[in-house]
């Protein structure tokens, strides 16, 4: 094979085509008119202008005879206009029914069309007369492939692969199927096998590339990638997919500069600005991030991921008032959710006859994070200790990689239904036949968030709860589950579309890990100086946070500060932080950065060399706050004037200690300062903080749960009193 025929075969895919292609159907002529012979040869060799026009002067003076509107009909369906192909193809049928080519023509056109349903209904016609005919065992699986139905299109393709064990393009139609039916090993072995047999199909290889990264190879899908780079040099999907492994290994300057080069062959391309914006965000470039994701929007409106991301990135930016992040989610809201909201609302006599206010009511929670994740920490409590005369629990887990967290939840669930690879279409309609009366979304604007299925209003209550901090912005989204700390009544209600619902003695109930390691005693006594720490996601670490931290640490001349965050990317990454670090007057020596800790008790371990917890602002810690809290390390948080900056106002509250919350950045030097030359108190605080939240509230499974179950219960009557906020 020389060189432009490599090329060919890699920017084309070979034969039976890449994933979603149909190909021509195959074409015999059986007349021996030498104008549609020749018009076959120059379909063939691609000259369809010259070929339609020989096939045209046939038709001038035969109008029906069937190869030539056969052979008019694939050119039509080849060149873009299946439309106007169709008619042409069904005459022909019609004319010549026991022609099978001429059938798989015209489930071509139907495929061109996304006809789905008749592509399957043709094929299925023409492999009852030939059951032999690989480009209708093709087809029919691209048309199942297309309706969802991946387990039909892998008996298809299998079919396909014994029909043609050395076609390239029937193994790696066979691995589109496994990959869509969740099995990402066995889809990798089925592309290996096609590039076994055409080592430059660059299909192949971006597909072995995404299935590598499923299975958490991502070298493997780094090298794949990479091959593809070398086939199609220009392409600015390989350079962003070759990204999206670097970033997987945690190479964060290489990954951006994937992305870059691919936004120089297309400067308006929305998924290598969407990944950019993401890598940014993990080098806690977040200004930098908000920018990609805008810029990723503006290119692309529909690309919903990319402006859930852009919503987060708000509540991470001091700059941005809690007002104008209101706005943006309602403004998310009106783009994406509103029009599906309306559409999807059935008629009031739809309304489900059970209204009985105190019957056990079926409650639904949708969340991607039921897995070794921090709302896990939270929702786990409220699970196990649910009355079941109470609330029969569903949970709709969007979880592709299930863990050990996972399989507990799943023991505690009355029942649980996988979501992965459903469309909020079928979600929407589980939740409908389950027949749920309050539906909680546990992931708000997050990654792999299913708001668009309670845009679809399948549930009579809907509500946000735990998994973000702000709004969501739809009208869909009846109620929002916090508190009176959290967000004060009357000034915060107008940040949300929702009905603000607040749980008293605090929105969250913590679990606490069960690998903790005893309380360490004080380091300061062996150190010789106080230990300040954040163990915070880097991104949080707001220029006004690191700006105070300055101020604290000036006031501290011998403290010292230790920050445990994932901080990828290698040493430009670094010496960015550092740099940050130093424009606000902080000597390099005084700040320590800790590497990842793979095991939980051994990251909660390293709390035993800090002496005073500092959380960031605008946006809090939570999961980290709690965990320094059981490990006896008292934390000093700044409430701010949003929900994501009053979660450690609510906790230490809860706790009873509002002496540990500032008002303003003055305050939280001086009550940090003050904390860290009471070694007495921070002794007493070590040694009993561990037994006071275990007490608490924040740790009582039980009474947290009868509190929800009872803002459930309101809200259902509130409902039914209301006529249904959303109806079945």
């Amino acid at each position: 094979m020389n060189r432009k025929e490599r090329r060919r075969q890699a920017k084309q895919g070979t034969g039976l085509r890449q994933r979603n292609r149909a190909g021509a159907a195959p074409i015999a002529i059986g007349t021996n008119d030498p104008r549609l012979a020749q018009a076959f040869e120059l379909f063939g060799a691609g000259r369809m202008g010259d070929a339609e026009g020989l096939v045209r002067q046939v038709l001038a003076g035969d109008p029906e005879q069937p190869d030539a509107l056969h052979l008019l009909g694939v050119i039509g369906t080849e060149t873009g206009h299946a439309d106007a192909a169709l008619p042409l193809l069904e005459k022909a049928v019609t004319l010549a029914p026991a022609r099978p080519e001429f059938r798989l023509g015209l489930a071509n056109a139907f495929y061109a069309l996304r006809r789905w349903e008749d592509t399957v209904a043709a094929c299925e016609t023409v492999l009852k007369r030939r059951r032999d005919l690989a480009e209708a065992r093709n087809l029919l699986g691209l048309a199942q492939l297309a309706l969802g139905r991946a387990d039909a299109a892998e008996a298809q393709f299998r079919k396909l692969v014994a029909l043609r064990p050395d076609h390239p393009g029937a193994h790696h139609n066979l691995g589109n199927a496994l990959l869509a039916r969740h099995r990402p090993a066995d889809a990798a072995d089925a592309y290996r096998a096609a590039l076994a047999r055409a080592p430059d199909f660059a299909d192949g290889w971006t597909n072995l590339g995404i299935a590598r990264r499923m299975t958490g190879d991502h070298a493997g899908a780094e090298a794949a990638f990479r091959r593809v780079v070398a086939l199609l040099p220009e392409s600015p999907d390989a350079l962003s997919n070759l990204g999206l492994a670097l970033r997987a290994q945690d190479r964060l300057d290489d990954a951006l500069v994937a992305f870059d080069a691919a936004l120089a062959k297309q400067p308006d391309f929305a998924l290598a600005l969407n990944n950019r914006g993401g890598t940014l965000m993990r080098l806690a470039r977040v200004a930098e991030a908000a920018e990609s994701y805008r810029r990723a929007v503006a290119s692309r409106p529909d690309l919903i991921a990319a402006d859930s991301s852009l919503l987060l990135c708000l509540s991470y930016m001091p700059d941005v008032p809690a007002a104008e992040v209101a706005r943006a989610h309602r403004d998310w809201a009106a783009r994406h959710a509103d029009a599906v909201s309306g559409a999807a609302a059935p008629p009031a006599a739809a309304r489900d006859p059970d209204h009985d206010p105190d019957r056990r009511l079926r409650v639904g929670y949708v969340s991607p994070d039921l897995r070794a994740h921090s709302v896990s920490f939270f929702f786990e409590p409220l699970l196990a200790a649910h009355d079941p005369a109470a609330v029969e629990t569903f949970c709709y887990a969007e979880v592709a990689k299930p863990d050990a967290t996972t399989a507990r939840l799943r023991d505690l669930a009355d029942h649980w239904r996988d979501t992965v690879g459903m469309t909020d279409v079928e979600l929407a309609d589980r939740v409908r036949a389950d027949r749920i009366d309050i539906l909680v979304d546990l992931a708000g604007h997050t990654r792999n968030n299913r708001l668009l299925v309670f845009a679809r209003r399948p549930a009579p209550v809907q509500a946000t709860w735990l998994g973000y901090p702000a709004t969501t912005g739809m009208a869909a989204m009846g109620w929002r589950l916090t508190d009176a700390v959290a967000d004060p009544p009357g000034e915060a209600d107008a940040h949300y579309s929702e009905r603000l619902v607040r749980i008293a003695d605090g929105f969250l109930c913590y679990r606490p890990p069960d690998a903790a390691p005893a309380v360490a005693p004080p380091p300061s006594e062996t150190a010789g100086h106080v230990t300040f720490a954040s163990f915070n996601n880097l991104q949080k670490l707001s220029d006004p946070t690191i700006r105070v931290w300055g101020r604290l640490l000036a006031a501290m001349p011998d403290a010292r500060l230790v920050l445990k965050g994932s901080i990828p990317g290698g040493d430009t990454a670094h010496a960015a932080l550092r740099a940050r670090f130093a424009d606000a007057g902080v000597a390099v020596d005084r700040v320590e950065f800790l590497p990842r800790a793979d095991r939980l008790a051994d990251h909660l371990a390293l709390y035993g060399r800090v002496d005073v917890a500092l959380d960031t602002f605008p946006y809090n810690g939570t999961t980290t706050s709690c965990e320094a809290l059981w490990m006896g390390v008292p934390v000093v948080t700044l409430a701010g004037d949003r929900h994501a900056g009053r979660v450690g106002a609510s906790l230490l509250t809860g706790l009873g200690l509002p002496d540990l919350v500032a008002d303003d950045e003055d305050a939280y030097v001086r009550i940090a300062a003050g904390l860290a030359e009471n070694g007495a108190r921070r002794a007493r605080l070590r040694a009993d903080l561990r037994d006071r939240m275990a007490s608490s509230p924040l740790c009582d499974g039980p009474g947290f749960a009868r509190r929800i179950e009872a803002a459930y219960r309101e809200m259902w009557r509130q409902c039914r009193a209301d006529g249904a906020q959303t109806v079945r």
